[in-house]
């Protein structure tokens, strides 16, 4: 069973940057499809960006982030990335990291394994 932990939230202002890590503990993300989602305060979760696990080459971005954020996986050190430029105030969130076995998914609900989030805070 993979564990799921996400590290590398925190505040930053307005255009700045952030690098989010996604590791798999317990487990490997071998065969696994990794996304990031987020949870905007009084929002629902909302798909970010997902990675595929046999190329690191299909990422998958919703439009509000795309050009801005890059997502990148690192087989060998059981990791992936997420790095975030060019930030703005609505991209505060909580993010989580998931893991699912298989192809990548925009919903949520087909993802097994969770992190237990990071926050990430944008100030104007």
């Amino acid at each position: 069973q993979v564990q799921v932990v996400e590290s590398g939230g925190g505040l930053v202002q307005a255009g700045g940057s952030l690098r989010l890590s996604c590791a798999a503990s317990g487990g490997t993300f071998t065969g696994h499809a990794v996304g990031w989602f987020r949870q905007p305060p009084g929002k629902e979760r909302e798909f970010v960006a997902a990675i595929a696990w046999w190329s690191g080459a299909n990422t998958y971005y919703r439009d509000s982030v795309k050009g801005r954020f890059t997502i990148s996986r690192d087989n060998a050190e059981n990791t992936v990335d997420l790095q975030m430029n060019s930030l703005k105030p609505e991209d505060t969130a909580v993010y989580y990291c998931a893991a699912r076995y298989g192809t990548y998914s925009d919903y949520a609900n087909r993802y097994n394994f969770w992190g237990q989030g990071t926050q990430v805070t944008v100030s104007s």
